[in-house]
């Protein structure tokens, strides 16, 4: 197979463009072009031409998960799901996954780390946190260490029901609404109890106080 021309993509940076003469236009990087020292003219036999598709086809997958990466951290395996869903194959997201993690720029363990971090700031319980990183795709063998960061001391729960309350004692339909909020979010009846066991003493001792 000949090819007609070579051209720099005008659209994206390092993509190079290969004509061949049966119509088709191979997308490459500028790696393959020296690697298999292309030029106008060439031809290029069966086996030479399989190899260019499958190199380029690796450096390419590579390009847009390094993108994908850097607009948005996620699991590798919601990454292989990306890539595949934009037309790499099977073996190609594994390749670009493979690398990411090679050069340090994707790590289950972090990743797993940073959203029980988040979910954890944003109010969430133990059992909401899981069903996150079930989600995100992260591994379940990474769970338990991960669930590491979490604080040990139960005072998210007493924290949430002082932010509602905000000194007032509440009644039965308000304790019932703000206790189904607490295990909504992944809270367990257990700790939610003992968080209002300790916040009715509190009250309690307040009101004795005042009066």
């Amino acid at each position: 197979m000949r090819i007609e021309r070579i051209e720099a993509s005008k659209h994206k940076r390092g993509r190079v463009l290969v004509f061949l003469e049966d119509g088709t236009c191979l997308k490459i990087t500028e790696q393959e072009l020296l690697d298999f020292r292309l030029r106008s003219g060439d031809q290029l036999d069966n086996e030479t031409l399989e190899r260019l598709k499958e190199s380029a086809g690796v450096s390419n997958t590579r390009a847009v998960a390094a993108s994908l990466i850097g607009r948005r951290a996620m699991s590798r395996r919601s990454l292989e799901q990306r890539l595949q869903e934009r037309g790499a194959s099977e073996a190609e997201a594994r390749y670009a996954a493979e690398w990411l993690e090679a050069i340090g720029a994707l790590n289950d363990a972090e990743y797993a780390a940073s959203l029980v971090r988040h979910y954890s700031g944003m109010g969430y319980g133990p059992a909401r946190i899981k069903e996150k990183l079930y989600e995100k795709k992260v591994p379940r063998e990474l769970w338990e260490d991960a669930l590491e960061e979490l604080p040990k001391d139960g005072g998210r729960v007493e924290a949430f029901l002082r932010s509602k309350l905000r000194g007032r004692s509440p009644d039965e339909k308000e304790k019932r609404r703000l206790t189904n909020t607490l295990l909504r979010r992944g809270f367990c009846w257990g700790e939610v109890k003992e968080a209002w066991r300790r916040l009715d003493e509190a009250l309690a001792e307040d009101d004795m106080t005042d009066m």
